[in-house]
Formats: structure tokens, sequence, C-alpha cells
């Protein structure tokens, strides 16, 4: 499979063609709140092996389905058509949105499984932790009010991929939220809305074209960047209250040099395809983060 990036000489194809339509680039914000979260199970004496493996099921399910789905919605709304960033499947019309939605529908399918199985094993209460989870990938920005196109990404964002992920992934393993799980649930969350964060920033200029009203068309090109940096400093802050129970959990700081490459180009202006390798950057840095710390609660226990 050639990873080069595709072009618009040399598109993808086959295997590869829907490889690039999952973003790959957008997995670390799947991983990393499952390392999190069991390293708090770690911490807490309540590591279960097969839960952490379908905890990361789920979540890596979750992503991919909501990747295609805004794949879907965004194409079929026409806001992919002039895009910046990486491929769209349906925005290029190199997949039919039948085919995208079909994807996304299926890898959803998949997560509810996976998550299906925790809840029976753990507590049945989570399913209503899932459906919402399921509703909430699907609306961002499909259906007929999205609520991506409110300012709204960035907060579904933290919550799920930060506090429902990372506590999640604790609870069904040790069965109690920890203090130092919430402390990492906020850092991973901080750093995955980081993410969306230099997304939309890039985007500014076609999502205010199209009508997309994200938080960074709210706030500004200004105001974005500075949510970035803030983003930075609150992973920072969940590490020093996680230190409170073990100083080994500053392992996570273990993110910091690629986080300060990646805030460089946001403090000096970069935009448009400049900021592609941001995206690239933070995904990195919360994988770091998330691993590090891990790392040190599994250590400090």
């Amino acid at each position: 499979m050639n990873a080069t990036a595709p072009t618009p000489g040399n598109p993808p194809s086959g295997l590869a063609l829907w490889l690039a339509g999952a973003r790959p680039r957008t997995l670390p914000a799947a991983v990393a709140p499952v390392l999190a979260g069991t390293g708090a199970a770690v911490r807490a004496d309540g590591f279960v092996w097969w839960k952490a493996l379908l905890a990361l099921g789920v979540s890596l399910a979750l992503q991919v389905g909501v990747n295609y789905a805004n794949d879907y919605s965004d194409g079929i709304r026409g806001t992919d058509d002039d895009r910046v960033g990486p491929l769209r499947l349906v925005g290029s019309g190199l997949a039919s949105p039948r085919a995208v939605k079909t994807a996304a529908l299926g890898f959803l399918g998949l997560g509810a499984v996976l998550g299906l199985a925790l809840a029976a094993t753990t507590t049945w209460w989570l399913l209503l932790v899932g459906v919402v989870a399921l509703g909430a990938a699907w609306t961002y920005t499909g259906g007929p009010s999205p609520y991506g196109y409110r300012a709204l990404g960035e907060v579904s964002v933290f919550v799920f991929f930060g506090l429902v992920a990372v506590l999640g992934t604790t609870y069904v393993q040790a069965e109690e939220i920890t203090t130092t799980s919430v402390a990492a649930a906020f850092g991973v969350g901080a750093l995955a809305c980081a993410i969306l964060v230099a997304n939309n920033l890039r985007d500014i200029a076609t999502d205010t074209v199209s009508g997309k009203r994200t938080l960074a068309v709210v706030l500004g090109d200004t105001g974005s960047r500075r949510l970035y940096v803030a983003l930075v400093v609150v992973a920072l802050a969940g590490l020093a209250v996680a230190a409170l129970d073990t100083p080994w959990a500053l392992l996570g700081l273990v993110f910091a040099p690629v986080a300060v490459r990646a805030t460089r180009p946001v403090l000096g202006g970069a935009t448009g395809p400049s900021l592609v390798p941001v995206l690239k950057d933070t995904g990195v840095a919360e994988l770091l983060y998330a691993a590090g710390l891990a790392l040190g609660l599994v250590i400090g226990a």
C-alpha cells in the first residue's frame, strides 16, 4: 500500500481509499483514552485485560465510524467541495454517499456490539451511555440540525473522547471512578479537543463560506489559537493533579516536546495546509501523554 499522500492525479483506490477515508491520523484520539483509563484502573488495583481490549475496540470502532459519518454528512451538504485537508471520500467523488454511509453504520454497529459486551459484564446502565454516544456520533454533522455546525463539536469531543472514554475504561475494569482517572480524563479530553480546534482553525475560511458554524468560526482566528494553547495547559494541569497520587504520573510530560512543536505554528499564525502537520503532532502528543501517564500509574501501583 502506497503511504504517499494522495494527489489529484494519483488518487488511492480499493482498500487504500477506505483507509484514507478512515482518517488514520485521528486514531490516537481513540487509543489515548483507553491507555490512560487502563493506567488508572491498574493504579486502583482493578486491571482486567480483556475488558481493556474490548474498550479499545469500542473506541476505535466509534472513531472510524464517526469519521465516515462526518465524511458522508459533510459530503452530501457540499461542505467538503473545496477541502484543504486530507482526502474526503464523498466530497472527492471517489466513493458514493451510500457506500460511505454503510461503512459508517457498520463501524458504529461494531462499536455498539462491543459496548454491549462490556455492559453485560459490568452494569447494564452503561447501555444508556452507549446509546447517547452513538447518537452524538451520528448527529455531529448528520441529521436535520447537526451540533457540529453550531459550535458544539469541541464540547462533544471533550465529553466523549475525554471524560466518557477514560472514565468508562477505568470503570468497566475497576468499577470505580478515582480522582486520578478524572485528572487523566480532563488531560486526554483537552488534547483530543485541541486536535479538533486545529482542524477547524485550518478550515475557518471554507467553513464560513459553506455555512458550517464551528467554534473556530465563532471565536475567530486569534481566539481559536488562544484556545488551542489553553487546552495544552489544561493537559499539563491534569498531570499535576495525577502527580498528587503518584509522582510517576509526570512521565506523561514526555508529550511536551511534540506539543511545543505543534504549538509553534499555531502561535506563529500558520494557516491552511500549513496547519495540517499540527493535527498530526497534536495526535502524537495526545498518544504520548496517555502512554506516559499510563506507564507512570502502572509503576506507581
